[in-house]
């Protein structure tokens, strides 16, 4: 019996060391600071796309009680816009914001995770990504980068962009100098155009230089900040190459994992929350802008040919049939975003849609 005590006891306090232990560490973990950079392939503070990370990043501080702090560096403040990707990936910077589309040359399928031509809508990306098993192929296609993605926000339906040149018909696309990245970028390359893709500092000085002919940018909220209306006559809708385009955030993924639970937690909670945020602000804000574009500059909106629309779509599916038979992961995608779209599609015929032409009676 002494024995068969003398261990119990023995159980006992290795157990209550063990707690003891435990609560040590958590408390230890608890007092830990961690300070990270985040770079971006925006302006520092542009509206909308350039506060969003900001806003992030005060998320965090907040939500973390200061202890995960994270300072925003604007595209060319640390590193160049483009380098954002490899930045991350390298650790040279623990997150970034930007759009995967802007990585098509690291992986092709980047392309599917800011938007697909004639596509999902921001509310359909959201839900494809969130409940539709998207994120998880995007983490997919991330991994061998060292890089973890969150959606980082969304613009909603852009527009079809700024052009120097009238579009009557498919003949007016050929030659056409076009700032316009991702898979948008690859149907008008189809088309006979030439398809540019540079940061989005450069698009004032490009088209009134005449360096190139056409710009997408955003939409009006956006486009008004960068004052396209000054170097361009004519402003085109809809949006078919990004109409539901979705922003990122990405993270370094041994610097998310060196983050205890809570944070981690906290991170992706923040991004969830800035990913609406945004989407918000750009449904306010595109309004009052497009008033002001047209009536106070008089800008010359028109919405593009139907048989030119009728050519894009058909060009956008031959581009995406490639696209998926590029490796068995872009199939996987591909096919992950056809079902969901099928399936949006039928439902919001009756719900969205349907409820849009009610209101206009």
């Amino acid at each position: 019996m002494r024995i068969g005590f003398i261990a119990l006891l023995s159980l006992l306090l290795i157990g209550c060391g063990q707690q003891a232990s435990d609560s040590s560490q958590s408390a230890a973990e608890k007092q830990q600071t961690f300070e990270w950079k985040l770079v971006t392939t925006w302006p520092k503070n542009y509206p909308g796309l350039g506060t969003a990370p900001e806003n992030f990043a005060r998320r965090v501080e907040a939500m973390s009680a200061g202890r995960l702090s994270i300072k925003v560096f604007g595209a060319g403040q640390l590193v160049p816009a483009f380098e954002v990707f490899d930045a991350v990936s390298q650790g040279t910077a623990e997150m970034g914001h930007g759009a995967a589309y802007y990585w098509t040359g690291k992986a092709k399928a980047t392309g599917f995770f800011t938007s697909v031509p004639f596509g999902l809508n921001a509310q359909e990306m959201n839900g494809w990504l969130h409940y539709g098993g998207g994120l998880e192929l995007w983490r997919e296609l991330y991994e061998p980068f060292n890089l973890v993605p969150f959606a980082g926000g969304s613009t909603g339906v852009q527009m079809a962009g700024w052009f120097n040149r009238e579009i009557n018909s498919m003949q007016d696309i050929k030659g056409l100098k076009m700032r316009i990245p991702g898979l948008g970028g690859d149907v008008i390359t189809r088309a006979g155009g030439v398809s540019v893709t540079m940061p989005g500092g450069e698009l004032y000085t490009s088209m009134q230089t005449g360096v190139i002919d056409a710009t997408e940018w955003v939409g009006p909220y956006n486009d008004l900040a960068f004052g396209f209306h000054q170097v361009a006559k004519y402003y085109y809708y809809p949006g078919w190459h990004e109409p539901g385009p979705i922003l990122e955030l990405i993270v370094n993924k041994q610097a998310l994992a060196s983050l205890p639970a809570d944070l981690q937690a906290i991170v992706e909670s923040a991004a969830r929350a800035v990913n609406q945020d945004m989407l918000d602000e750009y449904t306010a804000r595109n309004n009052t802008a497009l008033v002001e574009l047209v009536e106070t500059h008089g800008v010359d909106v028109r919405k593009l040919p139907d048989d030119v629309i009728a050519e894009l779509r058909r060009l956008s599916a031959e581009v995406l049939e490639e696209l998926a038979e590029e490796d068995e992961l872009s199939r996987r995608i591909a096919e992950s975003v056809k079902a969901f779209q099928k399936q949006a599609t039928a439902y919001h015929g009756i719900s969205e849609e349907a409820y849009y032409q009610a209101r206009k009676q």
